[in-house]
């Protein structure tokens, strides 16, 4: 049975902060911000936010877009590392949130649970739900599956040049309109990890910057290399001499905590897939060096990241490989266009995998291109850490979605703020009741509540 994508739909809070505005406010080169790690704005929520109300928000909007009904989802899943409770799952808010529009109780028959495993566990709520409509569990209703986070990080350090606000909701069943996953492909990589971890009652993360992305491209690396053997024995894809599995992909969608790591991390991929391959003799002679090799190549991240003189040549090697033709052409064909609105938005932990996937839709059929047939390929990264590799096949209905996609429509009316104002709302200093912006046909917290009996309580509404 076929299973995947009907359609697509996005919510982005509408405060946002210029990053050239940050960079000088906080003595950096704004060219740092936005060529170094593609940078431009970042997506703030307001102070009667949370990611419960971006996921609900996201989930109303899709459902009104298809004039669905409660009794048309059979499955609600909300993957999201920006958690405020430790037992409540977010889908559960989410499902109160979308009762006071359609109904007290409307959702009651529909089962979901909040998934949990940092940037890559909208991937695995996504497998979970296409195998259960692959299954006949679903009987003709529809899967939500919302991916909504905040990312946050503490005032001051290197990775508050890469927060974001946002939530994906993706509507699954058998008969999809946009994307068809391939079935018995999908491939894992886990291991226990502290590359980036939020410990209990810390509102925003510890990073181990460096460490953490090599990992994630070490673990996606692993799960392409079981992916490729599921492929080829399902007969799905035949690899010829002097091919690469990557030349089967004709869109690569990467994990994006900030654009440009999209690309560090396919120019890491194509390395490693090409390096068997005639055509990197040509490669080579085009940049005009060998590829370093660490002291130890069997070593630790830690020893190949105390290797000075690798980490310097093999950062020039990298800069000269991602200049020549034959990779220009695969990273001009698979993944400049996913990574456009990450650069309007920022880092969107679980969905920035998925705003890129709703990126590169809009931009690829901006230019004319018929994408019926097309394999879109997705190297989904958590850290912790297990990425996760898989690949869907885009539908004949794709058009009746891409065709009405419009980033900047959908982004709306954005508030650029001030420094101060971002630092106001960075430091939790404004209330509920004060935020910065009016609510326009919005779910928003309303209270917190603080006593002993009912602490932690949240009460929303939906703002007409």
């Amino acid at each position: 049975m076929a299973a995947g994508i009907d359609d697509i739909a996005i919510y982005i809070p509408r405060l946002y902060i210029d990053a050239e505005d940050f960079a000088k406010a906080r003595g950096l080169d704004p060219v740092k911000l936005q060529k170094g790690l593609g940078v431009s704005q970042m997506a703030l929520v307001d102070s009667n936010q949370d990611p419960a109300i971006l996921a609900a928000n996201a989930c109303l909007k899709i459902m009104q877009k298809n004039k669905l009904s409660p009794e048309d989802i059979g499955r609600l899943y909300v993957s999201t590392e920006s958690s405020f409770d430790e037992s409540k799952a977010m889908n559960s808010y989410v499902i109160g949130m979308l009762e006071q529009v359609y109904g007290k109780g409307a959702f009651e028959h529909c089962g979901g649970i909040e998934t949990k495993f940092a940037c890559v566990s909208g991937s695995y709520a996504l497998y979970d739900n296409t195998n259960w409509i692959r299954a006949g569990e679903a009987e003709g209703k529809y899967a939500l599956v919302v991916v909504s986070d905040i990312a946050k990080y503490d005032k001051g350090s290197s990775g508050e040049m890469t927060q974001g606000a946002g939530s994906v909701v993706m509507l699954l069943n058998d008969q999809p309109r946009l994307l068809a996953f391939d079935p018995k492909v999908t491939a894992t990589s886990i291991k226990d990890e502290y590359d980036f971890y939020r410990p209990f009652g810390k509102e925003t993360p510890i990073v181990h910057g460096q460490y953490s992305n090599m990992l994630y491209m070490i673990q996606v690396r692993k799960a392409l290399e079981a992916y490729k053997k599921k492929i080829i024995s399902t007969g799905l894809v035949k690899l010829e001499q002097g091919e690469t599995i990557l030349d089967h992909m004709d869109y690569i969608n990467m994990h994006l905590p900030y654009s440009n790591m999209g690309k560090k991390a396919l120019a890491y991929l194509v390395r490693h897939e090409w390096r068997q391959l005639p055509r990197w003799k040509r490669v080579l002679t085009e940049i005009g060096m060998d590829e370093p090799v660490p002291k130890d190549p069997r070593g630790t991240i830690e020893s190949v990241l105390g290797d000075e003189e690798f980490m310097t040549k093999d950062h020039e090697f990298t800069k000269l490989f991602t200049k020549t033709s034959e990779y220009q052409e695969v990273y001009e064909s698979k993944l400049a266009s996913s990574l456009i609105a990450s650069t309007m938005i920022g880092n969107l932990y679980t969905a920035s995998l998925y705003l890129g996937f709703r990126s590169s839709l809009e931009f690829e059929f901006q230019k004319g291109i018929e994408l019926e047939g097309k394999r879109v390929g997705f190297g989904s990264y958590g850290s912790g850490s297990s990425a996760m590799v898989f690949s869907g096949v885009i539908q004949s209905g794709y058009k009746e979605i891409v065709r009405d996609m419009n980033l900047e429509n959908e982004l709306g009316d954005r508030r650029r703020l001030t420094l101060e104002e971002y630092e106001i709302l960075h430091e939790n200093k404004l209330t509920l009741e004060d935020p910065v912006l009016q609510p326009k046909r919005e779910f928003v917290l309303t209270n917190v509540k603080t006593d002993e009996e009912s602490r932690g309580e949240r009460r929303y509404v939906f703002n007409e």
